[in-house]
């Protein structure tokens, strides 16, 4: 098996501390005269043992968000290679989930996010739109991210629809989506629990919190969401389906076997077929 230079364990090890990097980072271009949402460019380094992976990783980069990328270079014993980012409205939270994202593209291609830094002027910053006009705007534009691979930019997006208009319950339960994708959970759960509160019949993002909450350990809460979910008016086959398959989930995660087979095959009589292996392993 091929030795890794940043394997999983480098990367959980590191995901504290690349959280306190963003904050000093932030803090610093605050000290600087950084306002919240100032647009910002940010430059950033990569660095791996091998020159193919900063190679496959810079393509990625080029073709997933509106970054420049340059040529791979020799460091020291290493390779690196470095870029500059579109201009991100730049907030503690944008520049922590920024981090992660890069962080998280690092390790796909057994890299390691290794510097990055935002220059700006602070006589001359330069703000987004904040006005109700751009609400849709700033959704769509983060569905765009999103579906093309730029998490961070998404948030950065769904953020700005949430500023605008923080009654919007599709904004705070795509950015949970893309929060649980960067590994904060606790902040995803935050955005749930506004988007059920704005809607409290939202039906995906009940069957989404339940499976945070079940991934969790919070067995009692997904149950409860999952149990909210089925007794909803006018559920389509789907969201039927998937509420009876996770709370069977969820109950063999209790160690309540019958419960769970009890569910599992409610599930695969409202049409969920993917049950039936489920069953076959644990109930017959």
């Amino acid at each position: 098996m091929e030795q890794k230079f940043f394997t999983w364990d480098n990367f959980v090890d590191g995901f504290g501390k690349e959280m306190v990097s963003a904050e000093d980072v932030f803090d610093n271009m605050v000290k600087s005269g950084l306002k919240d949402n100032c647009l910002t460019k940010m430059d950033f380094t990569f660095i791996s043992d091998k020159k193919e992976n900063l190679q496959k990783l810079g393509e990625f980069i080029k073709s997933h968000y509106p970054y420049s990328v340059q040529e791979v270079k020799k460091y020291g014993k290493l390779w690196e290679i470095n870029g500059e980012t579109n201009e991100i409205p730049m907030t503690a939270d944008n520049l922590l989930y920024w981090g992660l994202d890069m962080y998280k593209r690092g390790y796909e291609f057994d890299a390691k996010l290794d510097a990055y830094g935002g220059p700006f002027d602070p006589k001359d910053q330069k703000f987004p739109e904040i006005d109700s006009s751009k609400a849709d705007y700033y959704f769509d534009k983060g569905l765009e991210c999103y579906n093309n691979g730029d998490l961070s930019g998404a948030i950065f997006n769904w953020t700005l629809t949430i500023q605008i208009d923080p009654t919007d319950p599709n904004a705070y339960y795509s950015r949970a989506i893309v929060k649980n994708e960067l590994y904060t959970w606790k902040s995803a759960l935050k955005d749930y629990d506004k988007a059920i509160e704005i809607a409290p019949k939202f039906v995906s993002a009940l069957i989404n919190r339940g499976g945070l909450k079940d991934e969790n350990g919070d067995y009692q809460g997904a149950i409860a969401d999952y149990e909210t979910v089925l007794k909803l008016d006018k559920l389509d086959a789907e969201e039927i389906q998937q509420a009876y398959f996770n709370l069977g989930n969820t109950y063999y995660n209790l160690n309540d076997k019958k419960r769970a087979c009890e569910n599992w095959n409610k599930a695969f009589e409202n049409g969920a077929e993917y049950a039936k292996e489920r069953i076959n392993e644990h109930c017959i």
